[in-house]
């Protein structure tokens, strides 16, 4: 890679981590494209430079966070190694990592960015199916594996991890936890469940 092209990305990279910084501090409304540059300690002509405007940096914000999770989550459904249980496990030590590392806040406020700006909802929109589409993936695999997924389809089953977790996510952040309403627990149990119906199907 040559010299220039590198110190680019490196830029690129350092104003998205500032910018995740500032987002998940200050929430949407407060992103100030020179907070982000500040943090970064870049001059302010760089966010213009690569992104061209708030709502550039923005987007390649959820297209820099979003590349990670489905490069980890690939990794999670193709791992013949865990069982479906498992794999929800994982997903639910996943969730845990990425409340404490403020991931979890910087998807809620691009998800509520996205209500009132056409720009970011088409990027978020395309960004959750790839991961909803992982998980049909993976149901579909366990409807062969459990001889069946009772009432749901593997579209339907997707469609339900997917609001799960998403309003899990946003529950947490609402202080629900702390109003003694189990939502991360809630979701663990999913998995219990899961496991009763692996084993059902063990001894057929």
């Amino acid at each position: 890679m040559a010299p220039a092209l590198a110190k680019k990305m490196e830029t690129s990279t350092t104003l998205l981590e500032a910018a995740k910084k500032i987002l998940r501090q200050n929430g949407y409304a407060g992103l100030s494209t020179r907070d982000v540059a500040a943090a970064a300690g870049v001059p302010l002509s760089q966010i213009h430079y690569h992104f061209g405007s708030k709502q550039g940096m923005v987007l390649a914000l959820f297209e820099y966070l979003n590349a990670q999770l489905l490069d980890r989550q690939n990794a999670l459904f193709g791992d013949t190694t865990l069982k479906l249980s498992e794999q929800w496990d994982r997903a639910c030590d996943y969730l845990d990592d990425d409340i404490a590392s403020g991931y979890v806040r910087v998807l809620q406020e691009l998800i509520a960015a996205s209500w009132h700006d056409p720009g970011v909802a088409k990027v978020v929109r395309a960004g959750l199916m790839g991961w909803i589409d992982l998980i049909v993936a993976a149901a579909r695999k366990a409807e062969h594996q459990l001889g069946g997924l009772g009432p749901f389809t593997p579209e339907a089953a997707g469609a339900f991890a997917a609001n799960a977790f998403i309003g899990a996510e946003s529950l947490y952040l609402l202080g629900l936890e702390k109003k003694n309403s189990p939502v991360r627990q809630g979701l663990r149990r999913v998995g219990d469940l899961i496991r009763l119906a692996e084993r059902g199907s063990s001894k057929r």
